[in-house]
């Protein structure tokens, strides 16, 4: 595998420009399984889960076309077996997407048990109950789940907690249900609002989204179309940070100011300056960071995804930050790794006691998840010396070019092939 290396303590400065949304697109490709003739995505970030999710779609059946680096065409006509590959399922969360999609085509889907980032227990009860509310019978053997229908029918659902996966398949398989599904408590996502419009420009009819409550009434036919994916508000947020801690001024663009409100509205509170353009953000840093205390909840609230970013920039601010871990059980597993590089961070439970250390120090550190990757990226562009980070395959999980893009800032940051990859390569 290979590892980043970065020479810390460079101010970003510049402008990024920001990818389509990785958690629109694990859920928008899949759901192109539902439309009767060939649908075009543009704006599709190249990264693993994404390519993951189009490898899933050709072993399907479907007829993958690349019409450049970020567009794909995707006729999915020709999928005939409602089956996901095992290997590939495994290997991340987002693939339990096509248990609703080919529920929704099909009235009949078996997938293995989903993967990805590992936070803790991440049931998906909820998504149970909502296909057994349409109608379908669930087994779990062997690790696949399979589903099956006579025939979906719409049903009012109420999710027991706000699950983004949840609201995800149930969207999916009920969009092509017969009658009226209503799903109460639903999550609210920028992400839930891309699919609902993908789907609603395909001939779904969806009314609410955005909102804890969403009406859909099924349809007879979708059709193929052509969609953009917005852009990555957690990707954007990680180089807002970023900025940040290095005391930089860079612009972000290809954003939706909106989708990062609450971002922008912490990192003002810590003395960040923040000006709002059409479709960007520019961030600004003095240095000087003020402590400050966030919790993580459901959209609109502080998303989870940003917590360990931020925990990086709390430990290079003055004074004692506390973050309080809403959403996920087990999401700071990170702390060991940023402890090494000289953060003073103390966790109870879902609860971490952050006091400002003034700078950082290098040091040989992983990645644990897709956002703890991130985090060390952070704190080894604001640290002293050099940072090296194993099992990066984490970060490209959810960036593009990472390295190139903050190359691109002023970064010293490069890839280096490790011992272990070195050998792989000269006995394949």
């Amino acid at each position: 595998m290979d590892k980043f290396v970065i020479s810390g303590g460079y101010r970003l400065s510049g402008e990024v420009e920001i990818s389509g949304a990785k958690n629109a697109a694990v859920a928008i490709l899949p759901a192109t399984i539902l439309a009767e003739s060939p649908c075009r995505i543009e704006n599709i970030p190249n990264i693993s889960d994404v390519m993951i999710i189009i490898d899933i779609l050709s072993k399907l059946g479907a007829k993958i076309k690349h019409i450049n680096r970020s567009t794909i065409e995707i006729d999915g006509t020709h999928i005939t077996q409602p089956v996901v590959p095992y290997d590939l399922a495994r290997r991340m969360r987002a693939s339990c997407y096509f248990l609703g999609a080919l529920l929704g085509r099909f009235s009949h889907a078996q997938v293995s048990m989903p993967g990805g980032c590992d936070f803790g227990v991440r049931p998906i009860d909820q998504h149970i109950k909502g296909f057994e509310a349409l109608g379908t019978s669930i087994t779990l053997e062997y690790g696949m789940v399979e589903a099956h229908s006579m025939a979906l029918h719409g049903s009012p659902i109420y999710l027991d907690v706000v699950s983004v996966g949840a609201t995800v398949n149930i969207m999916l398989a009920a969009v092509k249900a017969k009658g009226l599904t209503v799903i109460e408590n639903a999550a609210k996502e920028p992400h839930i609002v891309d699919l609902a419009n993908f789907l609603s420009s395909m001939g779904a009819d969806i009314r609410g989204a955005g909102t804890d409550v969403i009406k859909i009434r099924g349809v007879d036919h979708l059709h193929g179309v052509t969609y953009s994916i917005i852009p990555d508000q957690i990707e954007a947020g990680t180089y807002m940070v970023a900025a940040a801690a290095t005391h930089g001024d860079v612009t972000v663009r290809n954003v939706i100011p909106k989708h990062l409100e609450s971002i922008s509205a912490k990192l003002i509170e810590m003395g960040v300056t923040i000006e709002e353009l059409d479709d960007a953000i520019r961030v600004k840093s003095n240095g000087h960071l003020n402590r400050a205390n966030l919790k993580t909840m459901p959209h609109p609230g502080f998303p989870t995804d940003m917590q360990p970013q931020m925990a990086v920039l709390l430990s290079l601010a003055e004074g004692t930050s506390i973050i309080t871990e809403g959403v996920w059980d087990n999401r700071f597993r990170y702390v060991d790794e940023l402890k090494r590089m000289g953060a003073n961070i103390q966790v109870d439970g879902k609860i971490a006691v952050i006091e400002g250390v003034g700078h950082l120090t290098g040091a040989p550190v992983k990645a644990t998840d897709l956002r703890a990757g991130a985090a060390l990226l952070i704190a080894g562009l604001a640290g002293h010396g050099v940072t090296e980070i194993e099992d990066i395959q984490h970060i490209e999980r959810g960036y593009e070019d990472v390295d190139v893009k903050m190359r691109s800032l002023g970064a010293e940051i490069k890839r280096v092939q490790t011992p272990e990859s070195e050998n792989f390569a000269t006995a394949v």
